[in-house]
């Protein structure tokens, strides 16, 4: 992400692409662990919750927004692997 001075160019967007995608199905797949405390229609609102958030980043245009989208995503892999829910995605049970 370094040609667009501000603004991402679709060449930053194209690098980022693998990554993000990668980040989406990672997260999807976390929420299906069975050490989350959450029941079927949990899951499933909470599956989503991260496609809305992932259509919502995705009309982003700013370099350092998207790097803040993606490392907020990498975070909340890391809390959902632990079996942790990150506090940003609410449970509504």
């Amino acid at each position: 992400m370094a040609r667009g001075l501000i603004w991402a160019t679709a060449e930053d967007l194209a690098k980022n692409r693998g990554r993000v995608l990668s980040l989406y199905r990672q997260i999807l797949r976390s929420l299906n662990s069975p050490a989350l405390p959450l029941n079927l229609a949990a899951r499933l609102q909470k599956k989503a919750e991260v496609r809305a958030m992932f259509m919502l980043g995705s009309e982003e245009r700013s370099l350092h927004n998207i790097q803040d989208l993606i490392d907020a995503a990498e975070y909340s892999l890391s809390l959902l692997r632990r079996g942790e829910i990150p506090k940003h995605i609410q449970v509504y049970q």
